[in-house]
């Protein structure tokens, strides 16, 4: 029996490079013999990030988020799933607000507050998370370093992987928008040249995680 496997889009664009880069690795784990579920964020029902309840800290609740809203069937899926995809593209230098809620109620529901046992999660799962943005690939290492050290601790280890210098729009050149920030000709260069050797990176991912 295949491994169980969850793939979460934190992206508002289906079909563009968060989207394509998490159905990638959805492709590879499948075509690994794994049972994959996958959530769009921005197309649950309404949620919010953590509402500071302390429901999680109570010994009946420990490790489950007590919050019921869109986000609380994800949540009950990953937490009896053996691996867990994200993507997730870099707005204003973070991760998407949609991102940002499910990492707090992730990660907080398995935050004990304990010096002895800071982490109550006994089922930690590897984790690949995917990060698209127009700037180049290094710029934001410090920032996923960061995310890679909470999420390795509370809900298990963990990999990043970074697609950066992406396209955001088919054309650059549109008369309407005026952004001479970027140039056209590379970002189109780029996107029909490395990003389908990402996209094939990404698949890659998908099948050691299904392994």
């Amino acid at each position: 029996m295949g491994k169980k496997i969850v793939a979460v889009n934190a992206s508002p664009r289906k079909g563009w490079n968060s989207d394509t880069l998490v159905n990638e690795a959805i492709s590879g784990a499948q075509s690994m013999g794994a049972d994959v579920i996958k959530f769009d964020l921005y197309r649950l029902e309404q949620y919010t990030g953590c509402v500071s309840c302390f429901g999680c800290k109570k010994e009946k609740y420990k490790g489950r988020c007590i919050h019921k809203d869109g986000l609380t069937p994800v949540l009950d899926t990953i937490r009896h799933a053996d691996a867990l995809i994200i993507a997730s593209p870099n707005y204003l230098s973070e991760l998407s607000s949609a991102f940002r809620a499910l990492y707090e109620r992730l990660v907080f529901q398995n935050l004990t507050y304990n010096k002895d046992n800071p982490c109550c999660n006994s089922h930690l799962i590897p984790v690949l998370l995917i990060m698209t943005s127009n700037a180049p690939d290094g710029r934001y290492s410090e920032l996923l370093e960061g995310y890679k050290k909470t999420l390795d601790r509370y809900v298990g280890p963990t990999e990043i992987f970074v697609c950066g210098d992406t396209m955001q729009i088919k054309d650059y050149s549109r008369t309407d928008w005026e952004w001479s920030y970027f140039n056209p000709d590379e970002k189109l260069i780029r996107h029909k040249t490395i990003f389908p050797e990402e996209r094939k990176e990404a698949f890659e991912k998908g099948v050691q995680l299904a392994k």
